[in-house]
């Protein structure tokens, strides 16, 4: 089977996973439209030189060429990435970039992007503290404002420690509805 058909499906079965909990939650323009950008040129034939299978094709780009083309392009079209949300500072003398807060529709996307990227990695071996355990080794070092990441961090533990069911129905009744 060609890399090209294995990242084809990789990244379809990722968007369908994502859709499923969209429209779990009520997001139902975003499971649709989830990651698009995906199949462009620029990000699938990075992911189809760079497939592996197991985890990002983009991981592996970053680590041959020092950074990666594909996800310079993903970050800046998808606004569930808290990367998309990092502006210029307006103050003289502090960060010249800063994070933003992400709207909830957003963080709720990025929850469930993270949940269906740890399904297809993981595979059969997958459990709900998976999304949590990617998320806590790389926590206080990416530029995400502190209210994102204390709502993305609440969130995967709740997934951790009650499942899916309660996680999404807390992702719809309470997030959504701020």
């Amino acid at each position: 089977m060609s890399n090209a058909w294995k990242h084809f499906k990789t990244i379809t079965y990722h968007k369908y996973l994502v859709a499923k909990g969209c429209f779990r939650v009520g997001l139902y323009k975003q499971g649709i439209t989830h990651d698009l950008s995906k199949y462009s040129p620029t990000e699938f034939l990075v992911g189809v030189k760079y497939f592996q299978g197991d985890r990002s094709p983009n991981n592996a780009e970053r680590e041959i060429k020092g950074y990666s083309s594909a996800w310079l392009h993903h970050k800046g079209r998808n606004k569930h990435h808290y990367e998309y949300w990092v502006d210029y500072s307006s103050q003289s003398g502090g960060d010249l970039f800063v994070p933003v807060p992400m709207p909830p529709k957003y963080i709720a996307e990025m929850i469930m992007d993270r949940i269906a990227a740890s399904k297809v990695y993981k595979g059969k071996d997958y459990t709900d503290d998976a999304p949590l355990a990617y998320y806590l080794p790389g926590k206080g070092k990416v530029p995400i404002h502190p209210e994102t990441a204390k709502i993305l961090e609440k969130i995967l533990r709740m997934l951790a420690e009650e499942g899916e069911k309660e996680t999404f129905r807390y992702i719809k009744k309470e997030l959504l509805q701020k």
